[in-house]
């Protein structure tokens, strides 16, 4: 399927249409499957989407059948300011009638290779269609700067043959000790919604969607469902450096 970018004018209505997402594919996935399992992302871009989710929309998800998890981790406790799971409790998920038993979060308090083989064990309890973890029915991604999503970073291994990556490296002159899912997962998933702000993304953002295919420097290129659906939201000031039509991707504007 080809891919698609849509653009929004700012992050508020990019926000919105990512909620909007959650709920229909929730509701679809419920309705055909009975559950709905959706990995999460942190960081900044998400931040919004998880207040909408949390007030405005709480009522049109039945959250007693969503299972959420993380597309990566930062080893610290749960309680950490910088844990990816700490950021959506706060946000969303204190909020709403979610079944503590469907909240799988990564046990950041172990150490990265710890807390990967226990994050392992988890995914193949839901595991489908042979694979040793779950197909999920969404996954939300961001991408930094460097063009990095998830914990999976320039230079970090590229053909892997195991879902889930204990990270420890360097990124932005601080450590990063973090647990990760690696492509194997991502690319089986249904749906794959990236979520992309800012001016200073939008020199990678243009390097990221041309035909320069360069996964060991822009992992961000690593993610592309196999039988699934790839969306990218952008705002205005991430899409400014990219040219009015790209080779093999379907453009919309919202």
């Amino acid at each position: 399927m080809k891919p698609e970018l849509r653009i929004f004018h700012d992050s508020e209505r990019l926000s919105r249409h990512a909620a909007n997402l959650f709920i229909e594919e929730s509701n679809k996935s419920i309705r055909q499957r009975n559950r709905f399992l959706v990995a999460l992302n942190g960081g900044s871009s998400p931040t919004r989407l998880f207040q909408l989710l949390a007030a405005e929309y709480r009522e049109d998800v039945e959250w007693g059948k969503v299972h959420v998890f993380w597309g990566d981790e930062r080893c610290v406790p749960p309680t950490d300011e910088g844990s990816n799971y700490h950021q959506s409790h706060e946000a969303l998920l204190s909020k709403v009638p979610i079944p503590e038993a469907n909240i799988h979060r990564v046990l950041g308090e172990l150490d990265p290779p710890s807390a990967a083989k226990q994050y392992s064990e988890v995914l193949k309890s839901f595991s489908e269609d042979g694979f040793g973890f779950p197909k999920f029915d969404l996954v939300y991604l961001g991408m930094g700067e460097d063009g990095h999503t998830a914990s999976l970073f320039p230079g970090s291994p590229f053909d892997v043959a195991e879902p889930v990556l204990a990270v420890t490296a360097q990124y932005q002159d601080r450590p990063a000790n973090r647990v990760t899912l690696t492509q194997l997962v991502f690319n089986q998933a249904r749906l794959v919604v990236f979520m992309a702000t800012g001016e200073k993304k939008a020199g990678v953002l243009a390097e990221v969607l041309s035909d320069r295919y360069n996964p060991a420097q822009y992992p961000a290129q690593r993610i592309d469902p196999k039988d699934g659906q790839l969306i990218w939201l952008v705002d205005d000031a991430a899409a400014s450096q990219l040219p009015r039509k790209i080779k093999g991707l379907k453009i919309c504007e919202g």
